[in-house]
This record gives structure tokens, C-alpha cells and sequence, in this order.
């Protein structure tokens, strides 16, 4: 593995889910990061045999003070040393609560050397429509997002946010600078977007705010795999922890508060698009292998009963995400689809220079 490849030392402080079978939450975004190089201290917030794709789960959810009870535990031994801090689901509103204290904690110790102390917030709420958490989560999360460096919603949970109704890159654009201005969040990555009516592309929208927290918009297209994941969320989030930080470190903004760039460097050259390039990169190759391996084994499997419980569940599990066998392209990624800048012009979308009609 080349030296390239590996993050600068890096601790993380994990936060989320666990499942015994699976890659998602902290099954996921753990392994990904130690992987790549980081030393990853993971602080569940659930244990599940599996994950809910497969209709069904055994397991227990930790209560807030027994998140805030194991963070403890950690500094009573002064084990809190962590440069980076990945949260993502937290089963209830003081749970949400709780890893808030923990990050400002992290933070506190961090206020004489800055960009020394980063956290990337995961905001688990819902996707497509439909809010998978207890409705008194959303105003916390709204209260919580201004102490994080960098968040990670997807589309929908983008408008529970901003309270704005996205459904065009105008309105996006929009929801992104409500981010930036009233929450002052430095970076944003925006997932799951697609306006087309065409599923064969879906696209990632991000921004690194200036000084004045106008927005600097970068737009990242890949083609769609017809094919349902679990686990990619927390894939994406541990992805760009570790190419962002390498992204910030080349750039030397590493004791840079937020590890924001100066206003003059562009949109598509923001260590967050080159990041995000990366990301994208990895993610869709892995995905695209696992796409192969799923498809191989459910060959011979169609004339069982569609709509079979056991059936769904051969489905599921043929479709978890192939993160062992294809360590190699985490590692090493060949960028195919670069950023864009994005701007907006009387409502209309302004790419490479060029205005289209959205």
C-alpha cells in the first residue's frame, strides 16, 4: 500500500450504530478509517444482530447517559486525545444531546490550537420523504449543527435543516447558504441528489464557506447502480474523514480553524471537492463489485416467492456492500468524475461558465 494512501495519524472518536452482521454504522465507517490508517475508539449507540433492511433485528439501544457514561470512562483514563470525531445515528433526542456535550468537550480542549479538534456530524434523520427517528431529534440536531465542522445530511434531511423544500439546484443552493449563514457551518456535503427524472445519475453538492459564509458550491455526478445498499451513508462519512484530512493537511490548513480555505481558492480546487473526488471514486467502484457479487448470488433464486420473507432476506444479504474483498479500492482510487463548480445566476444554474435552464 503506498504511503499516499495512508491519512496522517489520525484518532477518531466513532460514534454510532453497531450491528453484528453487516457494514453499516460503526461496522462500516470503523473498519473503513482503521483501514486507511486511522486508530478508531468506536462508541456505540446501538448493538443489533443486523441492520433493518432485513425486516427484522434483535438487540438494545444505549440510553444517553450511558454514551456520556463510556466518554467518561475514556477520560477518567485520559483516552480522549482524538483528533476527529464521526457521529452518526443516535436512537433518541438525549442521545443526540449527549454526543453534542461530548463534541463541545472535544472542542474545549482543542480552543488554543486550532483546527486541532474536527467533527464531522452525520445528521440521521430520514431519506426519501420518510423520517426514520423520533420527530423531537429534529430540533436538536438544528441546535446542535452550528458546533460542527463539517455535515453530512442527504437530500431530505438537507430540508428538515434549512426548512426549505429543495427540488430544484436553486433551491439546493439556497438551503446550502441557510446552512452556512444562520448555523455559520463551515462545510457541507449534501448526498442523494437528483433532480432528473432520469435514475441513470445521482449526484453529491458541496460547499465550503468564505469568510463573509457565502457559499462555494462544487457538484459531483456519478452514474446510478441499480441496486439497494445498506451502510453507504456510513461508508461516505468515513471516506471523507480520511481524504478530507488528507486534503486539509496537503493544503497546509490543518491548524487552520475548520481547516477552512483562504476566500481565493475556487470551488473545485477546495480541499473538500478534491476529498469528495476521492470519495466518490472508491465508492463507486466498491459498489459496482458488489453489484457483480449479488447479481452472481441470487442467480437461480427467481422462482422462489417474491414477496417470501426468505427471500427478502437472501436479497439483503446478498447486496451488503463488499468491503473486505476489495480493500485495495479504498486504498487506491483512480478519479473519474471531477467537481464542478456550481453557481447561480437569476435562478439558473451556471456550470464551468456555462448557464443551462434548470
Amino acid at each position: 500500500m503506498s504511503s499516499d494512501s495512508l491519512v496522517p495519524e489520525t484518532n477518531v472518536l466513532a460514534i454510532a450504530s453497531h450491528v453484528v452482521h453487516g457494514y453499516v454504522g460503526n461496522t462500516m465507517a470503523a473498519f473503513v478509517m482503521q483501514v486507511l490508517g486511522c486508530e478508531v475508539a468506536a462508541l456505540n449507540t446501538v448493538q443489533f444482530s443486523n441492520h433493518t433492511g432485513y425486516g427484522q433485528l434483535k438487540g438494545t439501544k444505549s440510553s444517553a447517559q450511558e454514551i456520556l457514561d463510556i466518554y467518561e470512562g475514556l477520560k477518567q483514563s485520559y483516552l480522549t486525545d482524538f483528533d476527529v470525531m464521526l457521529s452518526g445515528y443516535a436512537p433518541s433526542a438525549e442521545s443526540v444531546e449527549a454526543i453534542g456535550s461530548i463534541a463541545r468537550d472535544l472542542r474545549l480542549k482543542g480552543t488554543m490550537k486550532p483546527g486541532s479538534f474536527f467533527w464531522v456530524l452525520d445528521p440521521v434523520m430520514g431519506d426519501e420523504g420518510q423520517i426514520y427517528v423520533n420527530e423531537d431529534v429534529i430540533p436538536v440536531y438544528k441546535n446542535l449543527i452550528r458546533d460542527a465542522d463539517l455535515i453530512i445530511p442527504n437530500l431530505f434531511e438537507a430540508e428538515l435543516l434549512s426548512d426549505t423544500k429543495i427540488t430544484s439546484l436553486s433551491s439546493l443552493s439556497a438551503a446550502i447558504a441557510t446552512l452556512h449563514q444562520i448555523h455559520r457551518i463551515p462545510h457541507i456535503i449534501i448526498t442523494s441528489v437528483n433532480f432528473s427524472s432520469s435514475p441513470l445519475t445521482i449526484s453529491i453538492v458541496g460547499s465550503t464557506a468564505r469568510a463573509d459564509l457565502s457559499p462555494r458550491l462544487f457538484k459531483i455526478d456519478v452514474p446510478s447502480i441499480d441496486c439497494v445498499f445498506s451502510g453507504t451513508g456510513d461508508m461516505f462519512a468515513a471516506l471523507t474523514v480520511v481524504r478530507f484530512r488528507q486534503a486539509a493537511s496537503t493544503a497546509g490548513l490543518r491548524g487552520t480553524r475548520s481547516w477552512v480555505s483562504p476566500d481565493e481558492v475556487g470551488a473545485t480546487q477546495l480541499p473538500l471537492a478534491k476529498a469528495a473526488e476521492q470519495v466518490m471514486a472508491s465508492m463507486h467502484t466498491v459498489l459496482e463489485k458488489t453489484k457483480v457479487a449479488r447479481d452472481e448470488a441470487l442467480e437461480g433464486m427467481l422462482e422462489l416467492d417474491h414477496e417470501s420473507r426468505k427471500l427478502r432476506v437472501r436479497r439483503t444479504k446478498a447486496a451488503e456492500v463488499r468491503i473486505v474483498r476489495n480493500l485495495a479500492d479504498l486504498r487506491e482510487s483512480t478519479v473519474v468524475w471531477r467537481a464542478e463548480g456550481l453557481g447561480l445566476d437569476n435562478g439558473n444554474e451556471v456550470e464551468d461558465g456555462k448557464e443551462r435552464l434548470e
